[in-house]
């Protein structure tokens, strides 16, 4: 009989993570997309144009009242949308099918807990990488995994910094790896954006060109956040599957049950 190995057998392995990751997003596209589009990006668009004086009025104070709405709006509707998309990479990861409505209703669910956790988590890293950087790496590293840590296990927001520092404990290094990989597709596609948006409208040196200018950066920018959005948080729940299946064993076809 063939036997089970041992977790310090196991090894966390990024290929995997990577392929049960866009796995996810290409059985999921429209589901996965959607979330990201409207929760995500469609905020920090609306945010841009008004910035730029698209709105209907230059009134300073009228300009930062709803600057600030939607700055608010756009972080609340942000932990939706990685809500949501957790529930779908999980639901995949289980080979089940999983419908928009289900995630929106996961992401509202968590909405609070994932806004408390998305501050501290901020707050953290602006100090850590505030002090020689270094800090900031090391504690990104330890609570890489504390977004879907939060949803899967229904712990409260301590709680799940708690279990992504034990996930993540022996593969930091594989982490951060990962964490480098993602910065540089990250930065290829913010380039793509520009490069595009040159290519298009030309240098913007008249009003009417900064004006094609804007919209268009707003438009591939909505574009690149939609994308950005969803591939990283369908690798982060990617990768605390792969985490949670390495420290505490295969949970096979018992993640989604906790959606139930």
């Amino acid at each position: 009989m063939a036997t089970v190995p041992s977790v310090s057998d196991r090894r966390v392995s990024l290929g995997r993570v990577l392929n049960r990751a866009f796995a996810a997003l290409g059985a999921n596209a429209v589901t996965m997309f959607g979330i990201a589009f409207l929760f995500s990006a469609l905020p920090i668009a609306l945010l841009s144009l008004w910035q730029s004086g698209m709105g209907p009025t230059r009134d300073f104070g009228t300009n930062a009242v709803m600057t600030g709405a939607i700055y608010l709006a756009s972080f609340v509707l942000t932990q939706l949308a990685q809500g949501g998309l957790v529930r779908a990479t999980i639901a995949h990861s289980d080979q089940r099918r999983v419908s928009f409505g289900d995630c929106i209703a996961t992401g509202a669910r968590f909405a609070l807990p994932l806004l408390g956790l998305g501050l501290l988590l901020g707050l953290a890293l602006l100090v850590g990488f505030a002090f020689f950087i270094v800090p900031g790496v090391m504690l990104y590293l330890a609570w890489a995994v504390a977004v879907p840590s939060l949803v899967v296990d229904r712990s409260g927001v301590f709680a799940a910094f708690g279990r992504s520092a034990f996930l993540t404990r022996g593969a930091r290094w594989n982490i951060f790896g990962l964490g480098l990989l993602l910065l540089v597709l990250y930065y290829v596609l913010i380039a793509a954006v520009g490069v595009i948006t040159l290519a298009v409208t030309g240098l913007p040196t008249v009003a009417r060109g900064i004006e094609g200018f804007t919209t268009l950066s707003t438009l591939l920018t909505a574009v690149s956040t939609t994308i950005t959005t969803a591939t990283v948080a369908a690798i982060q729940t990617s990768l605390y599957v792969e985490l949670r299946d390495w420290k505490d064993g295969p949970q096979v076809d018992q993640l989604s049950e906790i959606f139930a």
